[in-house]
């Protein structure tokens, strides 16, 4: 029926040109949002295709927070004498965006969020993390502690996601935990705290982190978990924002109580001057009555709201036994080996007896044949005589006598051998050359696992987070593959992708 403003994604519109139930005929403006995500992404392809499909009287106007060298290329290919609208500032980020970074071990990052979360009473905010798997496994150590927490990341439908920013807008959610692609499209005004739980590749991905929160004029906190020598990362990223991001110490466990009793103090104290609270005056008269002091009693009525435990009730005392009564010695327990022999019982059987054996007799030994000397002397062989066949000689007696030779019987078909047929030389396989601006990885997956090249490629932009220009060359063979990376993301790859799963077989990944 016809619009006015079309809104959609490059995959999208594209299928909509091919079943002509888009028209741009008429076109007047292209619009395209956020186009550095878009062609990190993949997507210069179809642009290009959609723009070429445009008038060429129309307007075009590019949104973007950076404008890298590809994006000056696009511009230039699809504009005529563009005009450059930038807004100068000093510092990159919002300057009411508290910054500051915390140096500890991975192991006990989910220790430190907690104590953060606590120790400053956030009840809104997003926590950022460099892979899904990380995400998952983020949110369900949060909801396992009481925190409300979803996911938010690129596995998820539209009508997951949706359901999940819905329900964070309306505070029914205290953190989403989300990968860099959520980063983008997240608008929310309140967010109090941004966790930098992984820190980001690119000192831009920080950038449009910390944004999410501090909008509209209002401050925020942005808070950066940094293990080893990502403390350099943090150099970085100061030097690409022009700002000083402050080290903060770990929080003590005894801070955190404190901090958990100044808030609640804080909410006593409003309820107390509100006044909107119900008397208990009769409830305060007897315990008064039953000799507990106003001290003790408003002490345990704070014990019970704090979350304190109720106290056990008392155990009764155990009964005295009486001075009569000794201790029995305990009487022993007749054995199974016991043979009541003055009874004349016979010894209980716990297995069946066996039969009783015959006694074992030798066997007579066989006569030997005697063996008479005689004097060794060669005479002639006499002749086989047919009358005395019983008479054998001397010598033939001492031989052992050997059975007529009989043919054997052939071997049935399936016990016989195949004949031997020789295994075909297999070609070589022709070396490549890796280029210098790459690594070639080896991973312990290949063809007989199913594995092809686009798994390869989703597995490691999924888990990375890279862009997919990073990912070269697969070259895979039967049991394993080899991968050309970009050199500067090779040990990134390999720390994400080592010990994870393609096609369900687990993956270890090295420098070939």
């Amino acid at each position: 029926q016809g619009a006015q403003i079309v809104i959609g994604t490059p995959g999208r519109v594209m299928d909509h040109m091919r079943r002509t139930t888009l028209k741009l005929d008429a076109l007047k403006m292209v619009i395209l949002d956020e186009v550095d995500v878009m062609l990190n992404m993949g997507f210069r392809d179809d642009i290009e295709l959609i723009l070429q499909s445009t008038p060429k009287e129309r307007q075009t106007v590019f949104f973007s927070a950076t404008i890298p060298r590809p994006i000056q290329d696009l511009i230039g290919k699809y504009s005529r004498d563009p005009a450059q609208v930038k807004i100068e500032q000093k510092a990159v980020t919002v300057p009411t965006v508290e910054q500051a970074y915390y140096e500890v071990d991975r192991r006990f990052k989910i220790e430190l969020l907690t104590r953060l979360i606590d120790i400053h009473d956030l009840k809104l905010g997003i926590i950022f993390c460099n892979t899904k798997r990380m995400v998952d496994d983020l949110v369900d150590h949060l909801n396992a502690q009481g925190y409300s927490a979803d996911r938010l990341h690129g596995d998820m439908s539209q009508m997951q996601r949706d359901r999940v920013m819905n329900k964070f807008r309306k505070s029914g959610l205290e953190f989403l935990v989300a990968t860099d692609v959520a980063a983008r499209g997240i608008d929310v005004d309140d967010v109090q705290v941004v966790f930098n739980y992984d820190l980001p590749y690119d000192a831009e991905d920080y950038v449009h982190r910390i944004g999410r929160t501090g909008r509209a004029g209002k401050s925020g906190r942005a808070i950066s978990f940094v293990a080893g020598r990502e403390v350099f990362q943090i150099r970085n990223i100061e030097r690409y924002t022009k700002t000083r991001i402050q080290r903060a110490n770990v929080p003590t466990a005894g801070e955190v109580e404190e901090a958990r009793t100044n808030t609640f103090l804080v909410k006593l104290r409003l309820v107390l001057a509100s006044g909107e609270y119900k008397k208990q005056d009769r409830l305060i008269e007897r315990l008064l009555e039953e000799g507990f002091n106003s001290t003790d009693i408003a002490s345990a009525l704070l014990h019970q709201l704090s979350g304190g435990d109720t106290a056990p009730a008392p155990t009764p005392a155990p009964t005295p036994k009486p001075a009569y009564e000794e201790r029995q010695p305990r009487p022993e327990r007749p054995s199974f080996r016991d043979h009541r022999r003055d009874s004349g019982e016979p010894a209980p059987q716990w297995r069946a007896p066996r039969p009783e054996a015959p006694p074992y007799r030798a066997p007579a030994p066989a006569p030997r044949p005697a063996l008479v000397a005689k004097p060794v002397t060669q005479p002639a062989k006499p002749a086989p005589s047919v009358s005395a066949p019983h008479a054998p000689s001397p010598v033939a007696a001492l031989a052992p006598v050997s059975a007529p030779r009989t043919e054997r019987a052939p071997l049935p078909a399936f016990a016989q051998k195949e004949p031997f047929q020789p295994r075909p030389v297999r070609s070589p396989k022709v070396s490549r050359a890796t280029p210098t601006e790459q690594t070639r990885l080896w991973m312990s997956v290949g063809s007989e696992m199913g594995v092809g090249p686009g798994d390869v490629v989703g597995a490691i932009l999924g888990e990375t987070g890279l862009p997919a220009n990073a990912v070269g060359i697969v070259d895979i063979r039967e049991r394993h593959l080899f991968v050309d990376v970009a050199s500067e993301h090779a040990s990134a790859i390999m720390a994400k992708l080592n010990r994870a799963t393609i096609k369900g077989n687990r993956v270890k990944m090295k420098a070939a």
